[in-house]
Formats: structure tokens, sequence, C-alpha cells
């Protein structure tokens, strides 16, 4: 297992988890964690949208639809999820950009991203409990 970049968020605190249902990150720990394997830096986590959901289908990435040979249950709109920071900050060039939860969101973010734009997507209030369990139902 590749050693991980400590685990910082944008903010400069420790990160806390992104998701645990369904299990996110490069390294499948619920954490936007990186290293120097993880060539789209996985680092943004991001509440899905509809729109945001769409749109990613529409440039080639199908976050949506099941994948259980890869144990992925498909994302809906409220489930968060690491994002590549470049597809986030091209969403964001795009005018469909997802919100983020700063404090779960890793410093290596801004490698790529830009803090304002990072901020200016940033989820407003009290950050939501991170789910440990998949809702039944889907």
């Amino acid at each position: 297992m590749p050693a991980k970049d400590p685990e910082i968020n944008v903010l400069g605190d420790p990160l806390t988890p992104c998701s645990m249902a369904p299990v996110t990150g490069f390294f499948r720990d619920g954490h936007c964690n990186t290293c120097a394997e993880d060539r789209g830096s996985h680092t943004v986590c991001a509440v899905m949208t509809a729109e945001f959901l769409a749109y990613s289908a529409y440039v080639g990435n199908d976050l949506s639809t099941p994948r259980p040979e890869l144990r992925f249950p498909g994302l809906r709109p409220g489930d968060t999820w690491c994002l590549c920071a470049a597809r986030f900050l091209q969403a964001h060039d795009e005018g469909c950009a997802p919100r983020v939860r700063l404090s779960s969101t890793h410093r290596r973010a801004l490698d790529i991203v830009p803090m304002s734009v990072l901020q200016e997507n940033a989820v407003r209030g009290p950050a939501p409990r991170v789910k440990a369990a998949r809702r039944s139902g889907r």
C-alpha cells in the first residue's frame, strides 16, 4: 500500500471523514487522502447533486450507475464523494460544481483548485454527520 500524504485539510486542520456510506477515497478509507500514486488527486470532498452527476456522466465519468464488480453502489444526490480535483475545477468552470466540505478536502487539492474556488462552493452551516451505513432500498 502506498504511503499517504499527511492527513491535513485545506484549512490546515486534521482531515475529517468524507463518506463511509458509500465508502470513498483513493484508499477507500472514507477520507480524501492522497499519495504520489493518486494521479487523479481524489482530494475534493463534494456533496453530489443531480446536476453534477448528470454533468459527470456527460463528460465520461458515470458516477450514478452501480458497479458491483468494483464494489461501487453508484452515487445519488446528497451522497458525499472524493472527487478528482481537476474534474471539480472543470465542473466549477462549467457552472455545475457541487458543494464542498472544506474540513474533508485534502490540502493537496490546492495544487489544482484555488482556495477561493473551494470557498465559493463550500457547504454552509454545520458539517453533516458522515453516514455509517448505506440506506437500503436503492
